[in-house]
């Protein structure tokens, strides 16, 4: 096991994953086989002794309860937690609460299929007045209406979640502290995509499965080398 890692780990099977339903930012919950696999990635992760610092999450459920999940495991639930909007899940716009079977058959295989895997493409937005759920939603009162997302690429997803790994999360890296992020599989997908140098003709091909750790260690100069999945 390498000293000063961060971790990874995409959220457990959620009830949407489950009906293949487009999730975003709508706050389900984890399904039990979700909830079976965040205990399996805490029983991996202490299998080979990692021990963390400071862990980042988002403000949905899912990757909430599997943070929880994985920390209980490990016996470490006393460390900080930080919750934050930014590594939340890509906004699907007007993908949210379809399935992936009616989605296809309103737009396209192909056009769907570019929204789900590209790096540039826009699924359709929410208009203001659908968008009113996430507006007026506690979690994010004080967020300006107009930095919530109505649509995003994983692009922009990227664009978000950049200016918290540069200021809040590295510096962590920076004073060797072992960090651990349970977020989502987008927002997790543009991470890798950014700490990997993966282009974007290749990033189509980039999954994140749920329940399974992602492992980077760094050089000595903090780039980060080669990243593994966790499986046993």
């Amino acid at each position: 096991m390498e000293n000063n890692y961060l971790v990874l780990v995409r959220h457990g099977e959620s009830i949407w994953n489950k009906l293949e339903k487009f999730t975003g930012w709508t706050n389900v919950e984890l399904s039990d086989q979700g909830k079976t696999e965040a205990k399996q990635a805490g029983k991996i992760l202490k299998r080979n002794k990692f021990k963390f610092d400071i862990s980042y999450t988002s403000v949905l459920n899912r990757a909430i309860d599997t943070l929880w999940k994985i920390l209980k495991e490990l016996n470490q639930c006393w460390i900080p937690v930080k919750k934050t909007w930014y590594l939340n899940e890509r906004h699907y716009g007007k993908l949210q609460g379809l399935s992936k079977i009616e989605t296809n058959l309103k737009y396209g295989e192909k056009t769907v299929e570019k929204w789900r895997r590209s790096f540039t493409s826009i699924p359709p937005k929410l208009n203001t007045t659908e968008n009113l759920v996430f507006i007026n939603d506690e979690k994010y009162k004080k967020l300006n209406c107009h930095h919530i997302p109505v649509s995003e690429s994983l692009e922009l997803t990227l664009k978000r979640i950049l200016p918290y790994w540069k200021n809040i999360i590295f510096p962590n890296i920076k004073k060797k502290k072992n960090v651990l992020i349970v977020a989502h599989g987008n927002s997790l997908r543009a991470l890798v995509k950014y700490l990997s140098r993966i282009k974007n003709h290749e990033i189509p091909y980039l999954s994140i499965p749920t329940g399974i750790p992602i492992i980077y260690s760094f050089d000595k100069n903090l780039y980060p080398l080669k990243y593994y999945f966790l499986e046993k």
